[in-house]
């Protein structure tokens, strides 16, 4: 008769931790596992060291390498894995029951899951779970994980910079375990979507070395590999609406494109609300949580939007209305609070939450172009007349200010950015720097530098911002572009 496997939790580092079923079956075992670096020393094992019995035979796996001196880690691994296998499987064939230990939990990123995937098809197998480092640290920090319909997202550090970033936007609690040489990329992906305030630093919950601080305020150089990062669940998102039963209307920008260009307060914002409002196009940039409720639209239906949004919250929801760049320019904070001008949304608050606008985004890309007086001018003749458009780039242009000019061009308008250029060109020069910018910050990411006299319409569309110079803006030989503070006496 073969002895039995087991893999067994001993939690996150108190040996108090440990269930009274795990430490029978220390005490009961053949044969005690453990796992260890090469400096010998098991964080399992000492956990487990009270409920160890004289005459057991132990047996130490080393781990033969690390990430960083191995250039085949994987595949060294795998063969280390294979040869533990073999070793323990010596001990079950003789009729000895081996109880391998985990820190934590056997099935939590733990390296039994390594041997039972090996082992447990040949031998009796039992898994027996343990408090995982993720408990220990809310425990620790006194603060709980989730509530009601909020979703834990347990994150390795180990993952590239862009996934922890695109993980960490969706605003719910989130654990993020294996810290150590990881801890400079999870500390920039918090700090790029705005929560490195939530966060919480935990290292070796339950110790005698336990420490814990706001993350923040964590040196990257001390901080070891048995260490995680918490968001646990917000107050602010437990708040409940007024007395009065109304929530409110947030509008919030979301900046020209990804997470890395959203505020903290924006994000903010969008975490707390009960229900998402927007353009279809600009809420998929929004990682809802399953708790939230996601109404979607046209871009032709600001004031129906509006609308909509205002009577949610007239009814105690709690509404984030959401706009690419900053919801004051051309979008959505004007719609809402014309519409919020009705009787009937009298009591419903409205707040405006500013956002990156897309013409400082392009700017930034090369360089000061809006360094002095500029004018803001959509070209769009939806919701004004062309008329007004040309008098208005008249007087810019005559006032010699640098001109950014939204909605030059859609599918439907196609003959503006030609009339505009031929306008603009009895003012100024040909050579006028002009700087082509479209989805700056997202994939599809060009920016052009050209004359004015270049500017070629069929090359313009609606994803594209342009700015026009000043007769003092200059472009350098090194591709700059930027306008003197100082103007000419």
């Amino acid at each position: 008769m073969t002895g039995r496997l087991y893999g067994v939790g001993v939690g996150p580092g108190d040996p108090e931790l440990v269930t009274v079923k795990a430490a029978r079956l220390i005490r009961e075992a053949d044969v005690v596992v453990f796992h260890s670096a090469r400096h010998g020393r098991s964080v399992a094992r000492r956990v487990a060291e009270p409920y160890l019995r004289e005459g057991q035979v132990e047996e130490q796996l080393v781990y033969p390498v690390t990430t960083e001196d191995s250039d085949d880690y994987q595949g060294e691994m795998d063969a280390f894995y294979e040869e533990c296998a073999e070793r323990l499987a010596r001990h079950l064939d003789a009729g000895r029951d081996v109880v391998v230990l985990a820190a934590g939990d056997p099935f939590f990123y733990g390296s039994y899951m390594h041997l039972h995937k090996r082992l447990a098809h040949r031998y009796p197998a039992e898994v027996v779970p343990g408090v995982t480092s993720v408990s220990a640290g809310a425990a620790v920090i006194g603060r709980p994980l989730v509530e009601r319909d909020e979703v834990l997202t347990v994150l390795p550090g180990t993952l590239p910079a862009d996934a922890l970033v695109e993980h960490l936007s969706g605003g719910d609690p989130v654990a993020i375990v294996k810290l150590g040489r990881t801890f400079p990329n999870v500390r920039e992906a918090l700090e790029k979507t705005g929560r490195l305030d939530e966060a919480w630093y935990v290292e070796r919950a339950t110790t005698g070395g336990q420490r814990t601080s706001p993350l923040s305020e964590v040196d990257a150089g001390t901080v070891p590999y048995f260490s995680l990062a918490l968001l646990p669940s917000s107050d602010r998102r437990r708040a409940s609406v007024s007395a009065s039963g109304v929530g409110e209307v947030v509008v919030v920008g979301l900046g020209p494109a990804g997470p890395e260009w959203l505020t903290p307060e924006a994000r903010r914002a969008l975490v707390e609300a009960d229900d998402l409002v927007g353009y279809v196009t600009y809420l998929n940039r929004v990682t809802a949580s399953p708790r939230q409720r996601v109404h979607a639209s046209d871009n032709k239906v600001e004031s129906e939007r509006a609308a909509f949004a205002l009577d949610l919250a007239r009814r105690g929801r709690r509404v984030a209305v959401v706009s690419s760049g900053d919801p004051g320019v051309f979008a959505m904070a004007g719609a809402v609070l014309e519409v919020a001008e009705d009787e009937q949304f009298a009591d419903v608050p409205v707040r405006v939450l500013p956002g990156l606008t897309a013409a400082h985004a392009v700017a930034s890309r090369v360089g000061a172009p809006l360094g002095h007086d500029y004018c803001v001018v959509s070209l769009s003749d939806r919701l004004k007349p062309w008329e007004v458009i040309a008098g208005r780039l008249e007087a810019a242009a005559a006032a010699d200010l640098v001109l950014a000019i939204y909605n030059p061009a859609s599918r439907s308008r196609t003959w503006q950015v030609e009339a505009a250029r031929d306008l603009l060109l009895r003012h100024r020069s040909p050579d006028t720097p002009v700087v082509v910018g479209r989805d700056v910050g997202g994939p599809e990411e060009d920016v052009r530098v050209l004359r004015l006299a270049d500017l070629d319409p069929s090359t313009v569309d609606m994803r594209c911002l342009l700015l026009i110079g000043s007769t003092q803006t200059r472009l350098t030989d090194r591709g700059t572009v930027f306008t003197p503070r100082r103007y000419p006496g």
